[in-house]
């Protein structure tokens, strides 16, 4: 099977489409015969060699979280899904006509591949940022990078649960971001004023990293109202970093429901082939995303 993989830390040059073997499911996993996978920072962070202490790996190393597919093998111990089914969720290398998948759920009806390739890790990451950060019903959320793919999620959700949002993006994604449910607003100077002429903000998340911790605390007024999951810098100013992945399954089997009603539709801006991972992931680096990229195989 065709498969991208990388054999040194470093950028996008790196990365390289080669045959390899095909992998096959362990107890309580199943393969798929890939369809389409999601572009994440995650993999380019983790080629980059960010992670490399805390979670090292062994290289030569696959690449990728998110994918959906056909089933085309099931582990021992595993019921309710069978050959042929189509599912989307999050397993291990992805980037490959073949995958495992750890954690799953069907793909609902009238959705595709491509649309459902990218939910499942950013879905988990957003359910778990909006528990950590303690919004509740009434109050008022902003996020900072509200039209990327956890601010695809971050917003409707918080909608759903009667919290009101402040988006913050480019200024080519104001009107995407409404769309969402959110009032819009843009970065670049005096944003900070922008945004406290909309209201007061009772809590913060900042998925993007574009460097505006210290002005979500003075949001905020509070280094424990604001969660970063994108920011690495973001305890020096007393702000929790939220790089902790709780169950991704316990997460997809929670957000189905509103996909399946139409009421979480996460778009996908742009798609590509295994040839082109490298431009893929460059692309993800540079952000400006509205919605999802994945990588059709």
């Amino acid at each position: 099977m065709k498969k991208v993989i990388f054999a040194e830390y470093g950028g996008p040059d790196v990365l390289q489409l080669v045959d390899a073997e095909e992998p096959h499911a362990g107890p309580g996993e199943v393969r798929i015969a890939v369809r389409a996978t999601g572009v994440n920072a995650h993999d380019w962070r983790v080629r980059e060699g960010q992670f490399r202490d805390a979670h090292p790996i062994e290289l030569p190393s696959g690449v990728g979280l998110d994918a959906s597919g056909v089933v085309d093998e099931l582990g021992e111990g595993v019921t309710g899904v069978e050959i042929g089914d189509r599912v989307f969720g999050e397993g291990s290398q992805t980037y490959a006509e073949f995958a495992v998948l750890s954690a799953w759920v069907p793909i609902p009806e009238g959705l595709t591949f491509e649309e459902t390739a990218g939910y499942a890790s950013i879905t988990e990451s957003s359910l778990r940022v909006l528990r950590q950060v303690g919004v509740q019903p009434g109050q008022t959320l902003l996020v900072s990078g509200a039209s990327g793919g956890v601010g695809s999620v971050v917003l409707p959700v918080a909608r759903e649960r009667g919290i009101a949002v402040i988006g913050v993006a480019g200024p080519d994604s104001q009107d995407y971001v409404r769309s969402l449910g959110a009032v819009a607003t843009t970065y670049g100077p005096g944003w900070v004023e922008r945004v406290r002429r909309l209201g007061k903000v009772d809590a913060a998340l900042d998925v993007a990293g574009s460097g505006v911790v210290p002005e979500l605390v003075e949001l905020t007024g509070d280094p424990q109202k604001v969660i970063s999951m994108a920011d690495l810098s973001a305890p020096e100013h007393g702000v929790r970093f939220s790089g902790t992945a709780g169950s991704v399954q316990d997460a997809l089997d929670e957000i189905v429901g509103l996909v399946a009603a139409g009421k979480l539709r996460i778009p996908v801006e742009r798609t590509y082939t295994l040839a082109d991972a490298a431009s893929a992931q460059i692309d993800s680096q540079a952000g400006h995303t509205r919605g999802r990229r994945v990588i059709v195989i």
